[in-house]
């Protein structure tokens, strides 16, 4: 017991709790953003016209649509949870059987927090993008977090379930419609994105020899000031998700990039070889 890392600050008692609650929690996130979606289709409506009111109603349908699917998706994933400790918990009671399988607990809790975070920021990117004060690859981002944070939800779950079990099956189908939905979220968003944003008309008929030659040049420092920013951002990324993989790891052995993968083998595949001197 001493040995073993101290994840979460409370108490092991406190687990099966701590479950609940944040299925719960999931859940009022999850009401709460549909509601909020539906008060910004309305906002539209009366604010936009045109090709604006047609994207932003054709995004918030397809946010609307994934609330609906991780709405199914958590209360699937509840009544599966129930299963899961009526069939493990023997003599023992509901806590007794969460606090003997606490990193299992853990990686649920940390899972189910993941799609509640999700879909709130997916609401709050939506929200920036009708009011024209956010960016389209926001929603995009969201969208992705929630298909890998529904990954690791439906791989905690299925770490104790039963193969044959019917709720396991409905969750794992579930888990289907959610990533279908993200990407309709997706593609909506490019769309609209495409309809929304001003194309240049690429006109240079009326530039002289000097004129298009000193705009050549000029657009070839953008593309070489782009290129060596988006070559800084990726490396900023791997830092970023290296160090979400190691304190993560740590808590709950939750997997980098949102990928469920067992552990300890996600360790071995992303790390470098240990040396020899590491070596039991």
């Amino acid at each position: 017991q001493e040995l073993r890392p101290k994840s979460l600050d409370i108490r092991q008692e406190e687990l099966g709790d701590m479950v609940e609650k944040e299925m719960a929690s999931t859940s009022e996130a999850i009401e709460d953003a549909v509601r909020r979606i539906e008060e910004m289709m309305s906002q539209a409506r009366n604010e936009s016209s045109g090709v604006k009111l047609e994207v932003n109603e054709r995004i918030l349908n397809s946010c609307t649509d994934l609330m609906k699917a991780i709405r199914l998706l958590v209360t699937t994933s509840t009544n599966l949870q129930k299963e899961i400790v009526e069939s493990g918990r023997g003599a023992a009671t509901t806590q007794e059987f969460y606090a003997k399988n606490s990193r299992w607990t853990e990686g649920l809790i940390s899972a189910s927090k993941a799609v509640g975070w999700g879909a709130t920021q997916l609401v709050e990117s939506a929200d920036r993008v009708v009011l024209h004060t956010g960016k389209y690859e926001e929603l995009i981002v969201c969208s992705h977090e929630i298909a890998a944070s529904t990954a690791q939800l439906v791989a905690a779950s299925k770490v104790k379930a039963e193969k044959s079990s019917r709720n396991l099956a409905r969750l794992q189908e579930c888990s289907r419609n959610v990533n279908e939905m993200a990407a309709n979220v997706v593609a909506s968003t490019k769309s609209g994105q495409e309809q929304i944003e001003e194309k240049d008309t690429m006109d240079f008929s009326g530039m002289s020899l000097i004129k298009l030659k000193k705009e050549e040049m000029e657009t070839q420092v953008k593309v070489l000031e782009l290129e060596k920013r988006l070559e800084g951002e990726r490396v900023r990324l791997g830092e970023l998700r290296k160090q979400h993989y190691v304190l993560a790891g740590g808590c709950a052995d939750a997997p980098e990039d949102g990928e469920a993968r067992p552990a300890p083998a996600p360790r071995r595949g992303i790390l470098k070889k240990p040396p020899i001197a590491q070596k039991p």
